[in-house]
């Protein structure tokens, strides 16, 4: 079962259960994602690796706004967004721990053959691509700058 096919059975899931928050959080995605089937140019079709990235997406936006809503001291919907990006998150492979993200993006220089910081938009387009959904992208920058450096 595709993820896609996953998020619309979890839906099913919450409302038979009267989980709202989990409910509203699960249809955001699935909107998102019936979004990105409909778009100009797509395929009517999404692989698990462009849904990862939606929700990764959304992961980030959540975070971003939660940020913000706690800055400005707005508790209640800081809690709302946090709790949405949990739902996110468990649809999300595990993260990788700083000790492995520093090994996987030497093993990518190495690979690459880069020896200085010029050489930092390669890596960082193999490290990219390579560390898609786990890890995120300011971590992936911030080791590639400090093992080139």
């Amino acid at each position: 079962m595709g993820l896609f096919e996953q998020i619309s059975n979890d839906i099913l899931t919450a409302m038979k259960a009267r989980e709202k928050e989990k409910l509203e959080a699960l249809r955001g995605i699935k909107k998102v994602m019936i979004e990105a089937k409909s778009a100009a140019g797509a395929t009517g079709e999404l692989s698990d690796q462009e849904c990862l990235k939606i929700i990764q997406k959304l992961a980030k936006q959540g975070t971003d706004s939660a940020t913000i809503y706690k800055e400005q001291g707005r508790i209640d919907l800081y809690q709302q967004e946090i709790f949405q990006v949990k739902v996110f998150e468990s649809y999300l492979p595990q993260k990788m721990s700083d000790a492995e993200l520093a090994e996987a993006i030497q093993s990518i220089i190495a690979e690459a053959g880069a020896t200085s910081i010029k050489e930092m938009g390669k890596v960082m387009g193999l490290a990219s691509k390579k560390l898609a959904g786990l890890a995120d992208g300011k971590d992936i920058s911030d080791k590639v700058k400090a093992l080139l450096s």
